[in-house]
């Protein structure tokens, strides 16, 4: 009998070691608690698409909430419709912004944007945040500050099967992405933007790749749902891609959160995440 509760006694014992050396993985892995378990900041990338010089009144909007590093540089949409083809200005002059910002600020970031700069109207733009994996510590440190010390709640982060949406990016030669374009619309794409940009000295590269790139390249953005992601890279592959005149390199990221969108599907997700005014709390 007390051989029985000295067994009894070393089962238990050796249970609950193994239940705290599990606990301690995983809070030293940041996976203990609730979901809701508040983190610290970290910075993300918000990516915005919008009419030429709305950049200075989207970074007014920024600015007003949050502390944002951004920069802006010149593109055109490839968005078409009957109106604007018949008016002849199936391509116009966009503002592409990328702007670094404290993650507590992301849900009130885009519900600002969305509503202030009317992104549920159809051609007024689009945003959307993308995750990094690492940024400068002078950035990241000035910007978290900026933010007076706000954590993020953890049921509030996005993951991997939460996410809806991912940017596909391809670099083609500057005379063919209007026929990339075409490729990508055959697969199920709505439009796309496209930036100007130049190959950098890519001879060590190239040897490997066995292909030579064009020097004058166009960076072609689209984004895209996920469901729908592999048929519009597999179209742009086969038209645009290595192998290709084009010389095309195809290649997607992530997509956290969006404004400009879908409407509807952006305001019941906000919704259900409690709404931006709640996010501080």
């Amino acid at each position: 009998m007390a051989e029985n509760k000295k067994a009894t006694f070393r089962v238990k014992t050796a249970s609950e070691s193994v239940k705290g050396k599990i606990k301690a993985i995983n809070e030293k892995e940041g996976r203990s608690g609730a979901k809701s378990a508040p983190r610290g900041n970290r910075t993300k990338l918000l990516i915005s698409v919008v009419n030429q010089k709305d950049d200075v009144v989207l970074k007014e909007i920024l600015d007003d909430f949050s502390v944002t590093l951004s920069f802006t540089f010149a593109g055109r949409g490839t968005a078409r419709s009957a109106v604007l083809d018949y008016l002849g200005i199936g391509e116009t002059e966009k503002a592409v912004v990328f702007s670094l910002f404290p993650e507590s600020d992301e849900e009130l970031i885009l519900h600002e944007i969305r509503e202030k700069m009317s992104l549920y109207l159809v051609g007024r733009g689009i945003s959307f945040t993308v995750p990094l994996s690492a940024v400068s510590d002078i950035i990241a440190g000035g910007l978290v500050r900026a933010a007076a010390n706000k954590t993020v709640n953890g049921s509030k982060i996005m993951n991997n099967e939460g996410r809806k949406y991912d940017l596909i990016i391809a670099a083609v030669d500057s005379n063919l992405t209007d026929e990339a374009m075409e490729a990508a619309r055959s697969a199920g794409a709505a439009g796309g933007t496209i930036i100007r940009a130049r190959s950098l000295e890519n001879a060590k590269a190239e040897q490997f790749i066995g292909i030579t790139l064009a020097k004058e390249q166009e960076l072609l953005l689209i984004l895209s749902k996920r469901e729908g992601k592999l048929a519009i890279m597999n179209a742009l592959s086969e038209r645009v891609g290595l192998k290709t005149e084009a010389g095309g390199i195809i290649f997607s990221i992530p997509v956290d959160r969006t404004a400009g969108i879908g409407a509807a599907e952006e305001i019941a997700a906000e919704e259900n995440r409690g709404g931006a005014e709640k996010i501080d709390g």
